[in-house]
């Protein structure tokens, strides 16, 4: 059984997407992504510094963008249905809802669009950032974080947890971190997949009656709990709610796992996610679509891995709706 893998905000680098122009039809679609979000994503993804893409704003439609660019040129042939599991880290549960036939591509350009702009405005009420924390027996992270009033934002599996909240709360963990753990700060605006984000939400309600949710083709899970959302409202309800609540990577690697996934193949920016399977998933076959050259392996890789038996309905539990 086949997943595909959509990667979040961070997978960007300077130039990443200069070699995928070189393909048929792939400017041209860049260009039209580019006119949705408003932004010149031929620029960006080819000669912009890194200072530039990871702005919010710019980096988080960029990552969507690059991730409809290599879904469109692997699967005009080899579309998903049910029997293929889709799901995305954070901002690219957008992309993996485009890719499920759950949005149309163009309405979650204009999601991410607005969601890209909203995020800094509600990270500017209040000082907040996001630290890594790496390692650590799970239960003591999670107290300490507790302890501290921080949110576990990103639950990322393999011992990889992301704290987020104010600045003074992330300095009290650093300088008293869990035992057997490090915490890195991370370069960030604030703290996203938190509580401090309801104003983002907000903005996300108010674009809601001008889009065009419809039921998943595939298998789509959510970072809410890892389970598959059956239907296009659920699905929206959860990407908008997803703004300000903690991404559960590690309860959707459990659920990839348990529904018989056999390979995961990630859409570029790729690299993040098949690491995140290869410490979390082992045993599971992983390919990162980085650039054009791994377009054929990708293809062989899809054939490969949906010839494997259909999802077992009995492991498909209703999601949050």
């Amino acid at each position: 059984m086949l997943a595909i893998a959509c990667p979040g905000q961070g997978s960007q680098t300077p130039g990443f997407l200069s070699p995928w122009l070189d393909l048929p039809g792939v400017r041209d679609h860049l260009e039209e992504l580019g006119e949705q979000a408003g932004l010149d994503l031929v620029a960006h993804g080819t000669v912009s510094d890194e200072e530039t893409i990871k702005d919010t704003a710019v980096a988080q439609p960029l990552i969507v963008a690059a991730g409809l660019l290599t879904a469109r040129l692997l699967l005009a042939d080899h579309p998903v249905t049910a029997g293929t599991v889709v799901v995305g880290h954070s901002v690219g549960e957008l992309t993996a809802s485009a890719v499920a036939g759950a949005l149309p591509e163009d309405d979650a350009v204009a999601l991410v669009r607005a969601r890209a702009n909203a995020l800094a405005p509600a990270a500017a009420v209040t000082p907040t950032g996001m630290s890594a924390v790496l390692g650590g027996a799970p239960p003591e992270v999670i107290a300490r974080l507790t302890e501290r009033g921080l949110t576990p934002a990103n639950a990322n599996g393999g011992g990889r947890v992301v704290a987020a909240g104010t600045l003074e709360q992330l300095t009290a963990l650093a300088d008293d971190p869990p035992a057997k753990a490090r915490v890195i700060p991370l370069k960030v605006a604030g703290a996203f997949h938190t509580g401090h984000m309801a104003e983002a939400v907000t903005v996300l309600e108010q674009l809601r009656p001008s889009l065009r949710p419809a039921a998943p083709l595939a298998t789509l899970l959510s970072n809410f709990d890892g389970r598959p959302v059956t239907t296009g409202e659920g699905n929206l309800d959860s990407l908008i709610a997803q703004v300000s609540r903690p991404v559960r990577w590690d309860l959707c690697m459990e659920s990839l796992q348990s529904m018989g996934v056999t390979g995961m193949l990630e859409l570029a920016p790729a690299g993040t996610l098949t690491g995140l399977a290869k410490r979390g998933m082992r045993g599971t076959a992983t390919l990162a679509v980085k650039s054009p050259e791994d377009v054929e392996a990708a293809r062989s890789f899809i054939e490969e891995h949906s010839r494997t038996p259909a999802l077992d309905p009995s492991l498909t539990p209703e999601g949050p709706q």
